[in-house]
């Protein structure tokens, strides 16, 4: 299975095994850089899916006017979420 095609969970349990490994003093050098290889893959296939739900979740909301309007989603915006009217409100 290409690492693309790994569930978020699955990799992000890999990644926190290669680092654990990665601690371990009886490791050689060649296995390190190994692990460490795979681990920097699998960061950037963990980052590409956070950034691909990101824009999922950048969905239009209904207002409680019954307009559209485009959220982006960051730190303030769910903060921010009392101020959105919940469609099943």
């Amino acid at each position: 299975m290409a690492p693309a095609d790994v569930k978020y969970e699955e990799a992000l349990k890999r990644l926190e095994k290669l680092v654990a490994d990665l601690d371990r003093p009886d490791a050689d050098l060649e296995t390190r850089l190994k692990k460490f290889e795979e681990g920097t893959k699998l960061a950037r296939v963990l980052l590409q899916k956070l950034e691909q739900a990101k824009k999922r979740v950048e969905k239009l909301v209904k207002t409680a006017g019954g307009d559209a309007l485009l959220v982006p989603i960051d730190d303030d915006t769910l903060e921010d979420q009392g101020d959105l009217q919940s469609p099943n409100a």
